[in-house]
């Protein structure tokens, strides 16, 4: 009877995925890229986004050369920016510190910026054939149902028990220096991460087709619906913003965000407290005198925009700058008059993106 691995790898050699963009490369940069992105990001969305980046920035030191505005502007819409400024942060850590050679060991990947074990492991065992087990979530859910273990997946408890079990289950050493046989471990974690993209899916999971449905706890006892147990729900906050489309002469105003925290070192436009009078706003603030083109601006709906921890109702405002008091408002590298184009091309956030879009559109049919 064949060992859980070798299920694995035979079921990938057949039915895995074989032609993904970072497929069939030993090459430690674009595996890192590709496994950033990857981070709670579907592949379909991220193939696009991998292609135009990997253009961009082909190699490490072009990245690290980059400036963060150049990189955010390729990860805008991508969303999780912090994924994208670790990303740079780690090139030029590299460049600084490994004359510009990725670090060859998953415990040497794991120091880099915005990289956790199961990351480290996987870029290890793709670019350099070392023998770590990964545990992302598609891993946790396969574990998790194959062997019954019950309850949510990310809890302490079951985490250590399912790293536990990862471990147990990679092919074994043949004995020479740790190298796995026949560079098994590769098509392994391959396998194990098809498994869970493709067959053992959250919902609707493909059991029939599953290589393990002999062995697996969830199938024999009628339990895949219910291993692994959700995250428990907690009732997500709520907080509302107003963003204000600031125009004058066919450009817009846009500042740049403080280098941490939500939409950090994009361009956005600026906010305003939904208690807050518009016109008294802009006047303090920016030293501009407006007005409020009543029939554009009701064109512009109030709409919703989730992160992982809060719901932000966002209120946009569109408004005409008559003029700009002699103090100006644009200071070098903070904030900038662009246009509706540029902004689309520049590192902005998804909901500003959706405005400009929506901006655009409605301009489009206004003209057409």
């Amino acid at each position: 009877m064949d060992s859980f691995d070798l299920k694995l790898i035979r079921w990938q050699e057949k039915h895995g995925r074989h032609n993904l963009p970072w497929q069939n490369t030993r090459d430690p940069y674009a595996i890192w890229l590709s496994e950033i992105m990857l981070q709670q990001t579907q592949v379909s969305t991220v193939i696009p986004y991998y292609q135009r980046f990997l253009q961009s920035f082909p190699d490490i030191r072009s990245l690290a050369q980059a400036s963060l505005d150049e990189v955010l502007a390729r990860w805008s819409g991508l969303g999780y920016y912090s994924r994208g400024r670790n990303l740079h942060r780690a090139a030029r850590l590299i460049v600084r510190d490994y004359q510009a050679k990725f670090p060859a060991s998953a415990d040497m990947i794991l120091k880099l910026p915005g990289i956790g074990r199961s990351t480290a492991a996987a870029i290890a065992v793709f670019a350099y054939g070392e023998r770590c087990a990964i545990l992302d979530g598609n891993v946790k859910r396969v574990l998790s149902r194959c062997f019954g273990i019950e309850g949510y997946s990310g809890e302490k408890k079951n985490e250590t028990l399912l790293w536990q079990k990862a471990e147990e289950l990679l092919p074994p050493l043949d004995g020479t220096a740790g190298k796995n046989t026949k560079g098994r471990v590769e098509a392994y974690t391959q396998a194990l991460m098809d498994l869970g993209a493709t067959v053992c899916t959250r919902s609707k999971p493909k059991c029939a087709s599953c290589p393990l449905q002999l062995e697996c706890v969830a199938f024999r006892g009628n339990l895949v619906d219910k291993l692994p147990s959700p995250r428990p729900r907690k009732p997500l906050p709520s907080r509302e913003t107003v963003l204000l489309v600031l125009t004058n002469a066919g450009k817009i105003f846009l500042e740049k965000r403080p280098p941490e925290g939500i939409w950090g070192g994009m361009w956005c436009l600026p906010e305003m407290a939904v208690s807050e009078d518009t016109i008294e706003h802009c006047k303090h603030r920016f030293g501009m005198d407006l007005r409020m083109p009543a029939q554009i601006q009701a064109q512009m709906q109030p709409f919703d925009h989730t992160f992982t921890h809060f719901r932000l109702r966002i209120y946009p405002q569109l408004l005409q700058v008559i003029s700009v008091s002699s103090a100006t408002v644009q200071h070098e590298g903070t904030s900038t008059w662009t246009t509706l184009d540029d902004a689309l091309q520049s590192a902005i956030p998804a909901p500003v993106r959706k405005l400009f879009t929506n901006l655009r559109s409605s301009s489009g049919e206004k003209h057409g």
